[in-house]
């Protein structure tokens, strides 16, 4: 653990260069296009078509495929043309400017088919992927933990900060600059170390009071003053630059077709055809804004998605501060807090306005309703019925932590988790398995780059596998650990979300979130707030008395017994 801090500067070193970079106020989710300009095109199709062929991408594909042909179609003041094999396969594409006659895009690969794996600037999130805005981030979550000064070493604890915040966000940069072929192999190690050292945490941690202490870099009250800003900040960003991808876009749709009492499965409109891929919940979370706000506006800057994305975020953000409040004092929810407002994937998802900030926010309810079976059943309930993964968590929060095995707890725990799911389904009794079909279904026979699965082809039968693996550890955790807390029940919900995503062929970066609330939890509880803040001096040791003026043993014994009055938080 030595190299903590040279890991830290070789990550931050990996990011300046790879890192998205800076992104222009104006940056759109698709290719650049030049503008329309009035009168005849000065290339006709023939010509765009050859020039395009002659690119070295769009030839080389062309030897690969004998009989490949170009089929060229004029937007605005460029030429796009389609590379086809005789079968009818999409093989390649290329962007002709029509006034200068230069390729000024050609795509071959997966990112013929998929545009979001090309890398264009902005088009997620706009100005959150840039240096200035991600880098500091990534030092504002370190910061609290950073081994600096004296009494500080570093420790595994930090590799697996560095980890979470350091191997995903290096995969995000490859991502940004279209190197998928990085971010792969970056990205999922990252999640299979978190992954073991989250079971480890689960299985070993020994349930009671920690016995190191927390000693914070810079004082809490620091932190509490900081995350004021560090919010507004957030919600400011999310205001004046962001955008609505698709996520958010069909989570508005599907709660305004909820409210006009229209066909939700299987009816959203042309061009947003799958838009109705998550649960119900999803879009009866997104009803009330649109009934507020209304539906209306551009795709990509609608008011509902802004207003859901920022109540999801800061709900979130205020239940983990009262989690660690009520479990370890202000100063371990002041922590919980300024960890996710300072993760830079958290704001990622919410200038992006996607909706996988609601299931974030529904697993920080079922740790905070954890002591209470019936709410507890309730929250994991609406979270899988929300994107359909947090059902993986069903069986681990069955059991109060804290507590044995008690038959009453699981009877209140399944009446909450059926009486929540019952309202959610309430509106499609007339065809329940078409939720099955649009959602779970088509999940599971998507295709895409971005996992090994999608990326290198790797074997059906070994995704089969680790799938399997996953729904047995979730069944297992229903009775082990038998004594167990509620650091280890949160180390044991994230690693579950995490091997869940593992086995996917589909993956993108906002599904971080989900595990990112149990994972700071788990990684929070196995310390406990300092006596005193880092650098007080220690007061002077009390003088010894004699054996003389020792109370009588009966005495001692009684004092013994009595509770100590605990030591304020260093907060």
């Amino acid at each position: 653990m030595k190299g903590a801090a040279a890991l830290l500067a070789a990550v931050t070193l990996a990011l300046a260069v790879a890192g998205p970079g800076a992104v222009p106020a104006q940056a759109a989710a698709g290719p650049p296009t030049a503008p329309l300009r009035p009168g005849a095109p000065r290339l006709d199709r023939d010509r765009a078509n050859a020039i395009a062929l002659l690119d070295p991408k769009l030839r080389r594909e062309r030897a690969r495929h004998p009989g490949s042909y170009g089929y060229a179609t004029r937007q605005g003041g460029r030429w796009t043309v389609d590379l086809w094999t005789r079968a009818g396969k999409q093989i390649g594409q290329a962007y002709v400017d029509d006034a200068t006659g230069a390729v000024t895009e050609s795509w071959t690969g997966y990112q013929v088919a998929w545009t979001m794996a090309r890398g264009y600037p902005g088009a997620f999130g706009r100005r959150v992927g840039a240096l200035w805005v991600w880098l500091p981030l990534c030092a504002l979550f370190l910061l609290p933990w950073l081994p600096v000064g004296r009494r500080r070493r570093p420790r595994l604890l930090h590799l697996d900060l560095l980890v979470l915040v350091g191997g995903t966000s290096a995969a995000f940069a490859a991502f940004s600059n279209g190197r998928i072929d990085l971010m792969v192999p970056i990205l999922f190690p990252s999640l299979a170390y978190l992954l073991a050292r989250l079971l480890w945490l689960g299985f070993r941690r020994a349930p009671g009071r920690p016995r190191e202490p927390w000693r914070p870099l810079v004082p809490v009250t620091w932190l509490a003053v900081g995350l004021v800003f560090l919010v507004g900040f957030r919600v400011g960003l999310n205001v004046v630059d962001s955008n609505v991808i698709d996520v958010g876009h069909a989570s508005v749709v599907g709660g305004d077709r909820l409210l006009d009492g229209h066909r939700l499965y299987g009816g959203f409109p042309k061009g947003l055809e799958r838009g109705d891929t998550y649960g119900p919940v999803t879009y009866e979370a997104y009803a009330p804004f649109v009934a507020v706000l209304g539906a209306g506006g551009a795709p990509d800057d609608l008011a509902a998605a802004h207003a859901a994305a920022i109540a999801f975020d800061l709900l979130t953000l205020l239940g983990l501060f009262w989690l660690g409040r009520r479990i370890r004092g202000p100063a371990t929810g002041v922590l919980l807090a300024w960890s996710w407002a300072s993760f830079p994937f958290t704001l990622f998802v919410a200038n992006t306005n996607a909706n996988d900030g609601l299931v974030a926010l529904l697993v920080t309810g079922a740790l905070l309703a954890a002591a209470r079976p019936a709410l507890r059943g309730a929250a994991i309930a609406a979270a899988g019925l929300a994107k359909m993964a947090p059902l993986v968590l069903a069986p681990l929060f069955l059991r109060t932590p804290g507590r044995p095995w008690r038959r009453r707890d699981v009877a209140f725990y399944a009446l909450g988790f059926a009486l929540v799911a019952a309202l959610a389904l309430a509106p499609f009794t007339g065809d329940p398995l078409a939720i099955w079909r649009r959602t779970i279904g088509f999940q599971a026979g998507r295709d895409a780059p971005f996992s090994p699965w999608g990326l290198y082809g790797w074997p059906e039968a070994a995704r089969t596998a680790v799938q399997a693996a996953t729904v047995l550890l979730a069944l297992a955790l229903a009775v082990v650990p038998r004594r167990r807390d509620l650091g280890q029940v949160a180390a044991l919900a994230a690693a579950l979300l995490i091997a869940l995503q593992l086995g996917a062929v589909y993956w993108f970066f906002p599904y971080l979130v989900w595990f990112v609330p149990p994972a700071l939890t788990a990684i929070v509880l196995r310390f406990r707030p300092a006596e005193r803040p880092a650098g007080a001096i220690a007061p002077p040791a009390a003088p010894s008395r004699p054996a003389s003026a020792r109370p009588p043993a009966p005495a001692r014994a009684a004092a013994r017994s009595r509770p100590r009055a605990s030591a304020p938080s260093s907060g």
